[in-house]
């Protein structure tokens, strides 16, 4: 009988640890993909380390290729340490964790500032805050998430337009194509766009953008903003041979600066070359353009639309230069006209006049 229940018990034996191995197997791939979501360098308690080394002592030297949170040899350590009776401990005299209030004020320096952990340092001791380390305030900003390095004071894109608000302007050309009697001509127009607001300056197109148009037209742009709160005080744009220095003497005669941007950078100008597509395909590309009038003509009246009904998510989908009523108004459906614009291209829903 012995001799028939052996195999089978060995057969059930070895199905077990088949079964066990894909268990193991599967365990240690789902372990290295949490593993990977995790910071590199994970802290353990004493009691967390007490439980791996009791269950890992047992494995064996099996537990060099399962072992994940530490390194096998951080392992083998602990295992010394445990036989020796020797533990490690903090010193006494740091390893603390510091005050919430004093935690809170060095990431607020950090975030009003952008200083680096050196210089918070240096804010703190003004302060008469003596008992924390460079490393302490490094740790904080870590935890946190924030760059401890110095070279977050430098500024960033972000900032500066934001920093300038309604007084940064963009500038920039576009070109299309028109039939006249002289067969298919270019023609060039240049576009001004408020970078906060999104409110757009367009000027009369010209088969010559020389230097001399490009001189008129900012000049009129200038009388066009010279009655606004806001006024335009910096003009960025590309390095474009159209912008010469009688452009940008036009501006500075006028209190307001030029900001050349890099080279092949156009996404530092992608508000303005948005309005240029935006133009583009809403309303120029679903015409023939007829000579110069014609396309005055078809860009006047996009950019008033633009301006004045059309909504932007920037502006909480309200037009450029539209504010949101103070008082909520509730219409009738008698009380709301549709208005065409561009020859009725686009068209805008309005309160009728009273």
């Amino acid at each position: 009988m012995s001799k028939i229940f052996h195999p089978l018990l060995a057969l059930i034996a070895s199905s077990t640890d088949r079964e066990l191995a894909k268990y193991v197997e599967f365990l240690k791939h789902e372990n290295r993909i949490l593993r990977s979501r995790l910071p590199k360098q994970v802290h353990t308690t004493a009691d967390e380390r007490r439980t791996l080394l009791r269950y890992g002592k047992v494995i064996g030297r099996a537990i060099e290729e399962l072992v994940s949170i530490v390194s096998p040899a951080t392992f083998k350590r602990w295992i010394r340490e445990e036989k020796s009776g020797r533990t490690k401990t903090k010193n006494s005299k740091g390893g603390r964790r510091k005050p919430r209030e004093l935690r809170e004020l060095v990431i607020e320096i950090a975030l009003k500032t952008g200083f680096g952990y050196t210089r918070i340092i240096g804010e703190l001791r003004k302060l008469g805050i003596k008992k924390i380390s460079r490393q302490t305030v490094r740790n904080i900003l870590k935890e946190e998430g924030i760059k401890p390095g110095p070279d977050r004071t430098s500024d960033s894109w972000s900032d500066f337009l934001k920093r300038h608000g309604e007084t940064l302007w963009g500038c920039d050309f576009f070109s299309v194509k028109s039939v006249t009697t002289k067969g298919i001509r270019d023609l060039y127009v240049m576009v001004f766009l408020c970078l906060q607001t999104r409110e757009a300056i367009v000027t009369e197109s010209t088969e010559h953008p020389n230097s001399t148009w490009v001189c008129e037209q900012t000049q009129k742009f200038i009388e066009q903003s010279r009655g606004r709160d806001a006024k335009p005080t910096m003009i960025i744009h590309d390095r474009d041979g159209k912008y010469t220095k009688e452009f940008t003497k036009t501006l500075q005669q006028s209190g307001i600066q030029t900001n050349p941007l890099p080279k092949a950078s156009p996404n530092l100008n992608g508000r303005c070359e948005r309005f240029i597509e935006t133009i583009k395909l809403e309303c120029l590309a679903k015409f023939i353009i007829f000579g110069k009038q014609h396309l005055d003509h078809l860009v006047s009246g996009f950019t008033s639309y633009y301006n004045t009904c059309r909504s932007h998510t920037a502006r909480d989908h309200l037009p450029p230069i539209r504010e949101l009523p103070d008082e909520v108004v509730v219409l009738s459906r008698d009380e709301i006209q549709v208005v065409s614009h561009v020859g009725g291209l686009v068209k805008s829903f309005e309160q009728k006049a009273a």
